[in-house]
């Protein structure tokens, strides 16, 4: 009588794969580390010649060899912000439609539009933003909120200027529709994790839709919510040829939401063919797309703060 001879089986193949995910993990890590320290290295030269004006400066002079990050920094802040301000609201009202009133037959192509629209190059989004856009707001849109709400007291300031169509909230816009798919597709998906018995409980207390979603549906998915949003952000925040074509690319400070500005990748698009290998204008390029990470850490760390107290896991 022969007995089954039962060999152990090997554990090879589960340490060669956790090596693999253990040496991706390192890789994005060393990948990283490794685009900060070029940025800041090649932006040494020019923290070392205007020190922390450099921050403060609203100068950006090649022929004065004067720069400063005081403007980009405040476009990219202020139309990332604004673009949000936008896009929240209507990826919500996307993501609530498509999973709790949607019909089955209208959500997966109404789904599919979305994930098309995140496809779709900056660079289309920056033509269609100049060409329709643009147009739109100088004909329309700007004069008649200058002469509306730009006559009232203290916020009319904000809503003044010439109407020429491109500028802060043209950009802010562009980057809304941009941003849009991003956050709504996050949003549906988890929206879709919620089981469906807490719904129903909610359902069979008496609950509206709006208070099963307000109640139910968000405090369980907060995270991942806050997430999408973060991602959404991120895009706004680097964003280059879409915003490119309708800021106005001017190195000043817009006192006005119509006014003209620029970005932190909208001038390094601009200008970095022109610099010079070693000249203080590179310098001062790579200290910007520096302290666009920097910017982006920021904003990162404080959505981890807020999400912490009594965030999932």
């Amino acid at each position: 009588m022969s007995q089954a001879i039962t060999k152990r089986p090997s554990n090879r193949g589960d340490a060669i794969f956790a090596g693999l995910a253990r040496l991706s993990g390192l890789l994005v890590l060393v990948l990283m580390g490794g685009i900060i320290v070029v940025l800041f290295l090649g932006g040494l030269p020019a923290f070392k010649q205007f020190g922390a004006g450099f921050l403060i400066s609203d100068d950006w002079d090649p022929v004065q060899n004067s720069f400063g990050a005081l403007v980009p920094v405040f476009g990219t802040i202020v139309t990332a912000v604004l673009a949000l301000i936008m896009a929240v609201p209507l990826a919500f009202g996307i993501a609530f439609y498509l999973t709790e009133l949607a019909p089955l037959w209208f959500r997966r192509p109404v789904g599919t539009a979305i994930e098309l629209l995140a496809a779709v190059p900056s660079i289309i989004y920056g033509m269609w933003g100049f060409f329709v856009i643009v147009p739109i707001m100088a004909e329309y849109v700007q004069p008649f909120v200058i002469d509306s709400v730009g006559e009232l007291p203290w916020i009319g300031a904000f809503f003044q200027g010439p109407p020429f169509g491109t500028g802060i909230l043209t950009a802010a816009m562009v980057l809304a529709v941009m941003i849009i798919p991003f956050i709504a597709a996050t949003m549906r998906d988890v929206f879709d994790t919620v089981p469906l018995v807490f719904k129903e409980s909610a359902y069979g207390l008496g609950c509206t839709t709006w208070e099963v979603m307000r109640s139910i549906v968000i405090p369980y998915t907060r995270v991942s919510v806050v997430g999408g949003i973060i991602l959404g952000l991120g895009r706004a925040l680097g964003e280059t040829m879409a915003v490119t074509f309708v800021i106005g690319n001017t190195n000043r400070i817009a006192t006005t939401i119509f006014g003209p500005g620029n970005t932190i990748a909208s001038l390094v698009a601009l200008e970095f063919p022109e610099s010079e290998t070693g000249s203080l204008k590179l310098s001062s390029l790579l200290a910007l797309g520096f302290l666009l990470f920097v910017i982006s850490f920021i904003v990162l760390a404080i959505s981890r703060m807020l999400l912490k107290p009594g965030a999932k896991a």
